[in-house]
């Protein structure tokens, strides 16, 4: 696919911490040294408290003491970051750390150059082409650009459709990212939030109820490739055929894809995104499943769609038609060293190995007899919420309602899954006093057939 290719075969182990011997002096970076990780886990990080003082005017820790100690603290907490989709498994930091001596901006169009050199669109390009490849579009019929995060991507993909149809109305799920509705009311938009099913994906017979009630506007459909928290997907096939079943044609809606996790997982088990469809827009989060230190993002949709928002910038000499004007030139990079490092066969790898995982995490809390649900392509698992909030902030967790979830990203291992677990359950014995009191009802939230309360045990223990 492109020029980029398989090199090595990254297998995560459990992330010794580092901490740094030395800070940046006059551009030289000091070496890296090796600490433990504690055995017990660790206590999540306090509010450091900090002010900006004058040079000279500080009477406590230095500046290089102040950035040791929380390089320390975070690098204790690594193997505890389970609850939110972030990669941090990646070892190429120090081979492009030197290029945070330059600033650069890829502010404008990616595919015209600046007038200045400071820039880094050629990684860009070398990226979006990749991304290209992989969701079937050719070369000369799509534009994107390196975004800031799935947020900016989702908020591009909505404008270009609004562009072409400016009295459309946005239809998406409850499950979908808070940033689509979002959109909504930052382009005053009209907006359907369409009913989710108890798995998390779009409810099409109520999908199907709405379009027809708003028959003669165009429709412009956020499709979710992975929901935020339960990892469900929305069927693109059934949405396609259900436009079509009201009486929509071709130009008459817009879909935007929001792939922000999903999106390096599905085209490697079940191609599912593809251009060759009459989708508009995909987006994803490099900084989740490849994984980046910075927020980051890539956004694709048709290049005939994108002159509606194109204006010519005479200040740098370039058209702009993104939503943040400068872009950080340093995430392309990374991104561009990631694809190429990994390749497809380094993919295929993290994707199977995450799986697995996951069907591995949820298997283990069900025979515990925990409330566990697991969606189909998904390494979103959904269990009963922890009853105490320091074990929640220990592990980093994500909760909604009686929900939380565990997201098994390539650097999550089976040490890490299997401490905790084990902490999960030392801690429910005390809660539920052994047994003494029954542990809460979720059907309402991840199915009957999910739930291990005392009421559904039984229908629970024969699934």
């Amino acid at each position: 696919m492109g020029s980029l290719s398989f090199e090595k075969d990254f297998e995560p182990s459990v992330i010794t911490p580092r901490g740094l011997a030395g800070l940046i002096v006059n551009g030289d970076f000091g070496e890296m040294m090796r600490l433990k990780i504690s055995s017990t886990p660790t206590t999540p990080r306090k509010n450091l408290n900090l002010s900006v003082t004058e040079p000279g005017k500080n009477d406590g820790p230095t500046l290089d003491c102040t950035l040791m100690n929380y390089i320390d603290t975070l690098t204790q907490r690594i193997n505890y970051h389970i609850g939110y989709p972030v990669n941090i498994c990646y070892e190429h930091y120090a081979n492009l750390a030197p290029l945070l001596q330059f600033h650069l901006n890829n502010c404008g169009d990616p595919f015209l150059q600046n007038t200045v050199d400071f820039h880094s669109k050629d990684f860009e390009v070398a990226v979006l082409n990749w991304f290209a490849d992989l969701w079937e579009i050719e070369r000369d019929q799509y534009w994107g650009y390196v975004t800031n995060g799935g947020t900016e991507g989702n908020l591009h993909g909505i404008l270009v459709g609004r562009e072409l149809f400016s009295d459309g109305i946005l239809y998406a799920s409850k499950d979908s990212h808070y940033s689509v509705a979002k959109a909504a009311m930052m382009y005053r938009m009209d907006f359907e939030n369409i009913n989710a099913s108890i798995n998390g994906e779009m409810d099409y017979s109520d999908l199907k109820s709405k379009l027809l009630q708003n028959k003669g506007k165009p429709a412009i459909i956020n499709v979710t490739i992975g929901s935020t928290f339960k990892g469900a997907i929305d069927d693109l096939d059934v949405i396609l055929q259900t436009l079509e079943d009201c009486g929509y044609t071709q130009d008459q809606f817009y879909i935007h894809c929001d792939a922000a996790l999903n999106g390096l997982i599905i085209p490697f088990i079940k191609n599912m995104i593809t251009f060759k469809k009459p989708i508009g827009s995909v987006t994803i989060s490099g900084h989740k499943f490849l994984g980046c230190p910075m927020p980051c993002g890539v956004q694709i949709t048709r290049k005939s769609y994108i002159n509606n928002l194109s204006r010519r910038v005479e200040y740098i000499a370039s058209v702009d038609a993104t939503i943040s004007g400068s872009r950080n030139g340093l995430t392309p990079i990374f991104l561009w060293y990631s694809l190429s490092a990994k390749g497809q066969i380094g993919f295929q790898k993290d994707v199977k190995r995450c799986l697995d995982n996951a069907i591995y995490l949820k298997d283990r809390l069900q025979k515990a007899g925990i409330s566990v649900m697991l969606n189909e392509l998904s390494i979103i698992v959904v269990l009963e919420r922890p009853r105490d909030h320091e074990f929640v902030r220990r592990w980093q967790l994500s909760c909604v309602r009686d929900m939380a979830h565990v997201i098994v990203m390539p650097g999550i291992t089976r040490e890490t899954l299997d401490g905790f677990i084990t902490d999960l359950l030392q801690q429910r014995k005390k809660w539920y006093q052994d047994g003494r009191i029954s542990a809460p009802c979720v059907a309402s939230d991840i199915g009957a057939q999910n739930c291990a309360c005392s009421y559904h045990k039984i229908d629970y223990i024969i699934a």
